[in-house]
């Protein structure tokens, strides 16, 4: 992979096969070894349907530095400290709540040499974390700014409030309020 994290050797999405369109397997599609913690088929029909967020991923120079951030300063748990198993060498760290609940992960790979990203299409804007309620957001305001890190005023976005401020790498980070809450329309 030579060290960046965009090489690819997965399909464009217009290579990829719906499942209308997808080939059946055949037995040399199988893989040699099925892990042991794999579901057994089932007889019925898969439904498709997205769950929710699982994790997101964000590149950093300094893993030090954002340990210190996540889990210092922000009290994320530091779940898992291993290596990029698509760029071996590339230390990958991952910060979530205290049981790893899938969508309260987010994990970091450490490029210390790559350049400054820039803001615009192809790339995410920012990502959010939760907190309860207003005071609680009012309190994670001060104790950023306490801490040095300049972070809006809290915002009323009518479903949810919320504040921004920047990592050390210049992530967007957002702290939003549950409620009142989005309404399906």
């Amino acid at each position: 992979m030579n060290g960046d994290p965009t090489e690819t050797t997965a399909a464009a999405p217009e290579d990829v096969a719906t499942p209308a369109e997808a080939p059946e397997a055949s037995p040399q599609d199988a893989p040699a070894e099925t892990p042991a913690e794999a579901p057994a088929p089932s007889a019925e029909p898969v439904q498709l349907k997205l769950r929710g967020l699982h994790h997101v991923t964000a590149i950093c120079s300094n893993l030090d530095r954002t340990v210190s951030f996540y889990r210092d300063l922000l009290g994320m748990t530091l779940i898992k400290r291993t290596e990029n198993e698509d760029d071996p060498g590339a230390r990958h760290f991952y910060f979530g709540d205290s049981e790893a609940t899938p969508g309260s992960i987010v994990t970091f790979m450490e490029y210390p040499n790559m350049e400054q990203g820039a803001i615009g299409v192809g790339v995410v804007h920012h990502f959010a974390l939760r907190a309860g309620s207003l005071d609680e957001l009012s309190a994670w305001h001060q104790h950023l700014n306490q801490h040095g890190v300049q972070a809006t005023e809290p915002i009323n976005r009518t479903y949810y409030s919320s504040i921004y401020f920047r990592d050390p790498d210049g992530n967007i980070v957002e702290i939003a309020t549950d409620g009142p809450g989005i309404v399906v329309e």
